[in-house]
């Protein structure tokens, strides 16, 4: 396969090593041999003297990465072999938790659309980059699954109640509120990261990213704290929509709508996740977390209808099962958290 074609490109220039994801063409949608292949260089440059930082982004215009190649899921379950997807997930979550405890500077230029796997390859990082054209977002449960690759360690941290807010409704975030939500760190206008790029190879990313970066231009959700703190600090799913649908403010009211799209399975997985992980001491028990709840959505039948909906007919109208918030009972929550015993993801 030539260089050009590979589907993540390795690079080395002066003190810095880089990273593209090559897929433009399906914006860089995450495939299993991506993640080994990322891995190995991470592994590799870990122990190598020259190089100083890493550098990840993305090949063409659109962004960093769409997430996970959710295709491929589709047709294992369909196959009725979801054994590769496991498999794939293990490997992309022990990706992410290196990405967390990286010993060198990790530098992800999330540039246009960052989401789902797109924002475990970047956001658990040293150094996060944002641009002006950034869409950051976890949107699983717009496809019945549940935020995964570490995304509600760092949405269980953010200001108020805006993590439960974007991790429920998947809404994507530009740079300001990135960085407010700590899933970024710097804002580097589009047009400086070839420069920005240019000067890490030859110093210390400390020293040049105040070269670069400039305050980010204002963000959305500052301006709706008050009804997000309010309405999703409800104990459960169906009082937040009562919360969100009573409000007398008109945004609030349509967030109801928007989550009334979603599967309703998925959002009580969610907001059980999301408490579970304001509980966990670290990135690695999350991912943990991540991989039982991600393995027991494969026995429901919301997310292959969810892709097949969304990505496959593209037709947008899921028909979610149980098709109502009150249909699903905490039995069927608790099975999602259940131990998987010799199956068990484990992380150092």
């Amino acid at each position: 396969m030539m260089a050009a074609e590979a589907p993540v490109l390795l690079h080395t220039e002066g003190r810095a090593a880089r990273l593209t994801l090559n897929r433009p063409e399906a914006l860089n949608a995450l495939t299993h041999p991506m993640v080994q292949h990322l891995d190995r260089a991470l592994t590799a440059w870990a122990e190598d003297p020259a190089v100083q930082t890493v550098v990840i982004d993305g090949a063409g215009p659109r962004g960093l990465c769409a997430g996970g190649d959710i295709r491929a899921i589709h047709r294992n379950a369909l196959a009725g072999d979801n054994g590769p997807t496991r498999a794939f997930w293990r490997d992309e979550y022990r990706l992410n938790a290196r990405i967390g405890r990286y010993p060198k500077p990790y530098v992800a230029l999330m540039d246009g659309i960052t989401m789902g796997g797109g924002v475990g390859l970047s956001a658990h990082g040293s150094v996060r980059v944002v641009t002006e054209r950034s869409r950051v977002a976890m949107p699983e449960t717009g496809i019945g699954f549940a935020p995964d690759v570490g995304g509600l360690h760092l949405l269980a941290r953010a200001p108020g109640r805006l993590g439960t807010h974007l991790a429920l409704t998947g809404a994507p975030v530009g740079a300001a509120d990135a960085i407010a939500c700590g899933l970024a760190d710097h804002y580097v206008p589009a047009d400086r990261l070839g420069a920005l790029r240019d000067d890490l190879a030859t110093a210390p990313a400390a020293e040049v990213l105040p070269r670069h970066a400039r305050p980010a231009p204002a963000g959305e959700l500052a301006a709706h704290r008050e009804w997000i703190d309010h309405c999703y600090a409800a104990g459960s799913v169906e009082e937040i929509v009562a919360r969100l649908r009573t409000s007398p403010t008109p945004a609030a009211r349509t967030t109801a709508d928007t989550l009334l799209a979603r599967s309703p399975t998925a959002l009580k997985v969610t907001l059980a996740a999301l408490g579970r992980a304001r509980r966990l001491d670290c990135l690695e028990r999350v991912l943990e977390q991540d991989y039982r709840v991600s393995c027991a959505a494969l026995s429901t039948p919301d997310l292959v209808e969810g892709i097949r909906a969304q990505v496959i007919d593209k037709d947008r109208t899921p028909h979610w099962s149980p098709a109502t918030l009150q249909e699903v009972t905490p039995s069927t929550i608790s099975r999602f958290f259940t131990h998987r015993g010799p199956e068990e993801l484990t992380l150092p």
